[in-house]
């Protein structure tokens, strides 16, 4: 475990010396967490040339034991300012030329420091440490799958108890709690749960109306396995089925088929965008497709590569991506695709098993209708 957190500071020091700083400032908490193991608050690292120093307080002394308990600490004690900690441990590391998170780092922040350091020069970096998470080993692959496998046992269960009378709110509250008793943290993200019309919404809130109220149900969820994360889409069959919708959701999956059968390394994200796209458009419903094909999935749900039309990034192995492309007809109905797919060395891999061929998904849903 510790010599994994090593071997990803040891990235990220190189990283700094490229960009001729002596030290970098780590102050994004899910970066923290991903170059230590700690996964508490308010904590700051310091990774410089001969070492690294995680600044952070007495409440988590007994975590950082058991979590990085090789890793050096500066523990402030109450009422002890957080810049003034990180002004000790640069002053003592005689750091004279600072790298920061110029996304995670505050200007008040930055202003205190300085107030305490006038002579320290300042370098702003950008992703660099998200640049080491785009890809993920051995482990991170594990952890996304096990976080898979919870949001599916779930949702297993919420299609076996699906019933009318249940609102999407309440479909919403068990299923994520169901996540939780197969042994998730918690939800990955609030979950999406929106019937009939109310699928055409990319981002519907769950409310008060009925699952019977449309023929069809979305679901977009994840689970949050401790760390690593899932994102998938499906769609139930909950009324009586349209010519349309079965024609959209024949449209959505070929989109999403050719789109993972793209997938490999070496190719340009904006390409495999534009697979799903082009199907799309060539069934007439171009203008209806309004957001990027996916993304990339790990320690936080949305992560480098954004997969859209404009992206310059090029897929490599390791990398974990969601592919949802979905179609939206205002007022009537919606209908997205999502799975969890790995980029591997020759190819990549699917990560989710649910069903999604529309034959198996009205098989599945007939106990109900």
């Amino acid at each position: 475990m510790s010599d994994r957190f090593f071997e990803r500071r040891e990235r990220l020091r190189r990283a700094v010396r490229k960009e001729h700083a002596d030290a970098v400032l780590v102050t994004d908490a899910t970066n923290v967490t991903y170059l230590t193991g700690f996964t508490g608050d308010d904590s700051f690292l310091v990774v410089r040339g001969d070492g690294d120093t995680l600044i952070s307080d007495g409440r988590y002394t007994i975590q950082l034991d058991e979590e990085c308990p090789t890793l050096d600490r500066w523990i402030r004690a109450p009422g002890f300012p957080i810049h003034k900690a990180v002004a000790k441990v640069l002053t003592q590391a005689k750091i004279r030329r600072l790298a920061i998170e110029s996304a995670w780092i505050s200007v008040q922040l930055r202003d205190a420091i300085a107030g305490e350091l006038p002579n320290l020069e300042w370098h702003s970096t950008s992703n660099l440490v998200e640049r080491l998470r785009w890809t993920k080993d051995a482990s991170e692959v594990a952890q996304i799958r096990q976080a898979v496998r919870l949001a599916e046992r779930s949702f297993e269960v919420l299609q076996a108890t699906l019933c009318g009378d249940k609102t999407e709110k309440r479909v919403a509250d068990e299923l994520e709690h169901q996540m939780r008793l197969f042994g998730a943290k918690g939800a990955a993200f609030a979950s999406i749960v929106a019937t009939g019309p109310r699928a055409a919404l990319p981002h519907a809130h769950p409310g008060g109306h009925r699952v019977d109220s449309g023929s069809i149900l979305l679901v977009d969820w994840g689970a949050d396995g401790g760390l690593y994360k899932s994102d998938l889409t499906r769609i139930l069959v909950t009324g009586r089925i349209s010519p349309e919708i079965e024609k959209v959701y024949g449209v959505v999956l070929k989109a999403q088929l050719k789109a993972i059968a793209a997938i490999r390394p070496g190719v340009p994200v904006d390409r495999v965008d534009r697979v799903a796209r082009t199907v799309i458009d060539k069934a007439g419903y171009g203008q209806y497709f309004g957001h990027g094909l996916g993304h990339g999935l790990g320690l936080q749900v949305h992560e480098e590569p954004r997969m859209n039309p404009t992206s310059q990034m090029i897929l490599e192995a390791g990398m974990v991506v969601t592919v949802e492309p979905g179609v939206y007809l205002p007022g009537r109905f919606g209908i997205r695709i999502e799975d969890d797919v790995l980029v591997t060395r020759d190819g990549h891999e699917v990560l989710s098993r649910l069903p999604k061929q529309f034959d198996e998904v009205v098989a599945l849903s007939e106990r109900y209708t």
